[in-house]
């Protein structure tokens, strides 16, 4: 097979376009409405926050099934009772907000499930060794 002649480029062909600057830049489609930015499909596919906050997989699973999104104010005091609780030394918190309760492993910065007053009528959670209400 002659390379030359196939609809494939050489690595040579493509060492020269780009030692030449015969590459032409790709511009960026202007994203459609309501579609998610980068930033946010990273986050929810990582788990990861601008505060530093990580959720779970679980976590993230039992907010999408409740249908829970929480807003930035939300993840900021979320953020605040995670830091009040690692200040008291507490490794595995309970931290209830606006009728979500939420368990987080304060070491590692990451929610490990979420749940709603709905969940949250027997009134037992396990594991914990501290709780933060905010």
């Amino acid at each position: 097979m002659k390379v030359q002649d196939s609809q494939y480029l050489s690595a040579l062909q493509i060492q020269d376009r780009f030692l030449k600057g015969q590459n032409s830049p790709v511009k960026a489609k202007p994203a459609a409405e309501g579609s998610l930015s980068f930033q946010e499909i990273l986050e929810q596919t990582t788990g990861r926050t601008d505060t530093g906050l990580r959720f779970s997989k679980h976590a993230m699973g039992r907010l999408a099934d409740r249908n829970i999104r929480l807003t930035d104010e939300q993840m900021e005091r979320l953020s605040d009772g995670t830091q009040k609780a690692g200040a008291k030394g507490i490794k595995e918190s309970l931290v209830i907000m606006d009728q979500l309760a939420f368990i987080v492993n304060i070491p590692n910065q990451t929610v490990v499930t979420a749940m709603d007053q709905a969940e949250t009528e027997s009134n037992v959670f396990t594991n914990i060794d501290g709780a933060v209400i905010i």
